[in-house]
């Protein structure tokens, strides 16, 4: 069965990457949650895609020109998918410690292909061994020497490339390199045999963001292992219908 990844939480549903998107993630039964992190001027691990706050939040800036006190003063409720509230940045511990009591696999992803976090690798993994956790989390960045810094930190992670446009990563590259998932762009898995190179070698397949019922479709007659998807409940039904 294809699994249903929320990307950055229940995306459609509220603002990306807060509590209450995650929250809803769990409400509506998907397998697994994604979230992107990135660091603070003060060296806190926050949950957030871009580098700056400029589009999610009323604030303007680098991510990590702030510390945890002075980001969490900012409002990350800005696109107003909910009714109007005051959400702030989460940390990934605050990440960790709202998905602890569900079922959901977690996808970490380490927005380190434009800023180069130093330490955000070992920062992470610790606070996920403090929440007790490791064991449910993918730990994917489209920086590989990222995920080879985490693999040589905690050599039994889980880990993915992700791979998009003109970077093109194969079955082969992850087999070689020990880490077990590749995450492309669903467009990629128009080469021919990506999917069943990747499955020949142990390489789970989990393409985004797939939130049409055509690209589901096409996903899942290759046979992928998971989507990220920004509507959940199109996602259920399509399956359902399948």
């Amino acid at each position: 069965m294809m699994e249903i990844w929320a990307h950055r939480g229940a995306y459609d549903y509220a603002p990306e990457n807060t509590l209450t998107a995650f929250l809803l993630a769990i409400d509506k039964n998907a397998d697994g949650v994604e979230l992107d992190i990135q660091m603070t001027r003060d060296g806190e691990v926050v949950v957030i895609h871009d580098e700056t706050v400029d589009r999610t939040s009323t604030g303007s800036g680098n991510v990590g020109d702030f510390t945890l006190s002075e980001i969490k003063k900012l409002n990350f409720n800005k696109r107003g998918v909910t009714p109007p509230a005051f959400m702030e940045i989460p940390t990934l511990a605050e990440f960790f410690e709202l998905m602890k009591p569900s079922q959901l696999k977690i996808n970490v992803e380490f927005k380190t292909n434009v800023v180069f976090y130093e330490g955000i690798e070992a920062r992470a993994l610790e606070i996920a061994r403090r929440h007790d956790i490791v064991e449910r989390v993918v730990w994917s960045s489209s920086n590989h020497y990222t995920i080879a810094n985490l693999k040589r930190l905690e050599p039994n992670a889980e880990t993915a490339y992700i791979c998009s446009g003109q970077i093109f990563v194969t079955g082969e590259q992850c087999e070689k390199t020990g880490v077990s998932a590749l995450h492309p762009n669903y467009n990629q898995l128009r080469y021919p045999g990506f999917v069943d190179e990747c499955h020949s070698r142990g390489v789970k397949v989990r393409p985004w963001t797939v939130n049409s019922y055509d690209g589901l479709k096409f996903v899942h007659s290759l046979g992928v292992d998971g989507v990220f998807t920004n509507d959940i409940d199109k996602a259920k039904e399509f399956l359902q219908g399948s």
